[in-house]
């Protein structure tokens, strides 16, 4: 018997009832919210010995895998960053807060890090991206009020969406198009 398996097993044993709880009370679908207490129980198997909150780190993993899930509920491409009436790229990227529990958590997750990435743009490019996509504004109205050309302002909304979705996708890989 490997030398963390009476851990696992004692820690699986108390912890399981608590964990299953957490998982049920975020995903409705009881096969799914099995899936992931199996899913999650096996990580923590593989990783027994390094861990000694075991407690926090089950719950740490569960809320991780709920997130992936909710990821999975809305993977629509995002809008090509080149096309003035692409739509607004946030809300194409976001779960929806209406698919449940778990979507909300997800997405209050994703706008905490989209808050941190839009921080860390150069002001300008902060600037064309927040006025595009949560103001509303044209790239015409923008480049009448501010006196730059538009395609100035489709450059460099393109590189604000390039950069969000690489500082995005380092942290929430697959989910950033």
């Amino acid at each position: 018997m490997p030398p963390n398996a009476a851990r696992f097993a004692e820690i699986a044993r108390r912890e399981r009832s608590r964990l299953a709880s957490f998982i049920r009370g975020r995903v409705r679908d009881a096969a799914e919210a099995e899936d992931i207490l199996q899913d999650v129980l096996l990580e923590f198997y593989a990783a027994t010995e390094a861990i000694e909150q075991a407690g926090a780190w089950l719950l740490r993993v569960a809320a991780n895998r709920i997130v992936d899930r909710a990821r999975k509920i809305k993977e629509q491409p995002l809008a090509s960053a080149d096309d003035e009436e692409g739509g607004n790229w946030i809300e194409a990227n976001l779960p929806d807060p209406a698919l449940g529990p778990d979507a909300a958590y997800a997405r209050s997750v994703l706008l905490d890090a989209m808050q941190a990435a839009l921080q860390a743009l150069p002001t300008e490019q902060r600037d064309v991206f927040l006025a595009h996509e949560i103001e509303g504004l044209s790239f015409a109205d923008m480049s009448a009020r501010w006196g730059v050309p538009q395609n100035t302002l489709l450059a460099r909304k393109r590189y604000a969406v390039l950069a969000l979705r690489a500082r995005l996708r380092a942290e929430y890989g697959d989910l950033i198009v």
